[in-house]
């Protein structure tokens, strides 16, 4: 529906040409800033009736107080790989996550492995490179949401969330005690949630359209021919230049997959373009952008490098393995 409303505005009203950059660059802003404002309202108030209701003191005080043997990161990552988000479209749900106080290293775990596996990913990799190649990508996947974000909770990060970020925790625990102490119906404690949750979206709605703007730039004007003279498996330094290459651009799992086909189909090594892959769905400038007013940049730049280490060390895996 989202995608008919947006080729419908940008073809039909606006006029522009959906073989033209310009008018595929545009049609993607519109389509993707529409879902996530829409995501973002309603993870927020899915989040907030969940903070209201369900005592989100006692799992984080659990979660912080009991060994679990590092069962929290992978359950994590599993949930990541079981919802079909690209990265700009996991922030609200990781947004909602730090909401609620949930360890730093569990959220970064399920935001690292959602947009790297998702079911048509999956399905899509099947059919193009086979059952072994698909098997090795989901499992790796999965671990690198569970070592990066074991890596990243170590690190003791939780200093360099934002301001904002702790002003709404603040918000939520203390909306959900007198509401608690006051035995308040949820009809009456909805309105609060429903504002609570477009005030998050409109705090974050510069950040979002920014993001996306880099993202429609990067998917309407930068040919595919442009990373194979790079990418090529006499270049030693091509799986970290590949990954480098990537950040900028912005797709979901689905959308690569065709992409990384073409590369392989033309003599990369297949390594090399998984690389690619990861970094293109799991790192972009667009989800920096939208995760600056959660995080102070420092920390983005942890997580972006603590992330980019593991890819490219997955790509020499793979073209070792494959």
């Amino acid at each position: 529906m989202i995608q008919q409303f947006a080729d419908w505005l940008v073809y039909g009203i606006m006029g522009l040409d959906s073989a033209s950059p310009l008018g595929t660059a545009v049609n993607f802003f519109f389509y993707d800033t529409i879902k996530i404002l829409i995501l973002l309202f309603f993870i927020s108030v899915l989040m907030g009736i969940i903070n209201a209701y369900f005592p989100i003191e006692r799992l984080r005080n659990y979660l912080q107080t009991h060994k679990m043997y590092g069962l929290q990161y992978l359950l994590a990552s599993i949930f990541g790989a079981v919802t079909p988000f690209c990265s700009c479209s996991s922030i609200p749900l990781f947004i909602g996550f730090v909401k609620g106080g949930i360890p730093l290293g569990v959220t970064f775990a399920f935001l690292i492995t959602s947009p790297l596996v998702n079911e048509v990913a999956v399905a899509m990799f099947l059919g193009s490179f086979g059952l072994k190649v698909t098997l090795i990508y989901v499992v790796s996947g999965i671990l690198l949401g569970v070592i990066g974000g074991f890596v990243l909770g170590r690190m003791k990060l939780e200093n360099h969330l934002s301001d904002w970020v702790r002003q709404i925790q603040a918000q939520a625990t203390t909306e959900a005690e007198a509401w608690e102490k006051e035995h308040t119906s949820f009809w009456k404690r909805l309105p609060s949630i429903v504002r609570n949750a477009w005030g998050i979206v409109r705090s974050v709605l510069i950040y979002i359209l920014i993001g996306i703007g880099i993202g429609a730039f990067m998917h309407g004007f930068v040919p595919e021919g442009f990373f194979e003279q790079y990418m090529s498996k006499d270049n030693w330094f091509a799986v970290p230049l590949s990954v480098i290459l990537a950040v900028p651009m912005y797709a979901n799992a689905a959308g690569i997959v065709p992409v990384i086909e073409v590369f392989v189909a033309k003599g990369i090594p297949i390594g090399t373009t998984i690389a690619f892959m990861m970094a293109v769905v799991g790192l972009s400038l667009p989800e920096a952008t939208l995760l600056k007013k959660v995080m102070k940049w420092r920390l983005i730049g942890i997580f972006f490098g603590t992330v980019t280490l593991f890819i490219i060390l997955s790509g020499y895996l793979f073209n070792f393995l494959l």
